[in-house]
């Protein structure tokens, strides 16, 4: 079964960190362009970074990575604001410019990200 397994969400306060990871299985993570999607209350969801491109909005702050040995993707957040409140998903696409517009052939389930006082 071809999935993603998100992990590493939760609260946290404003100016803190957290480290989202996503485990591919059933397939490898090198055959397609990986990238991170967030969606907030009542927006649309959002491309925010793959492996050379990051959104304005989390420039500086957030840092994509992968293992290949783990197949494993992670997003490093730092300095989190209330406005990173959202659900962020990890996707797979065939190429990074199918993945930024959104032409997603594997999705993971998502996980919560709170930012709040």
């Amino acid at each position: 079964q071809v999935q993603f397994v998100e992990s590493g969400g939760g609260l946290v306060q404003p100016g803190g960190s957290l480290r989202l990871s996503c485990a591919a299985s059933g397939f490898t993570s090198d055959v397609y362009a990986i990238g991170w999607f967030r969606q907030a209350p009542g927006k649309e969801r959002e491309h925010i970074a793959s492996l050379i491109w990051y959104a304005d909005s989390v420039k500086g702050r957030f840092t994509f990575s992968m293992d290949n040995a783990k197949n494993t993707v992670y997003l490093q957040m730092n300095s989190l604001k209330t406005e990173d409140t959202a659900v962020y998903y990890c996707a797979a696409a065939a190429n990074p410019d199918a993945l930024h517009q959104g032409t997603i052939d594997i999705w993971g389930q998502g996980t919560q990200v709170t930012v709040s006082s």
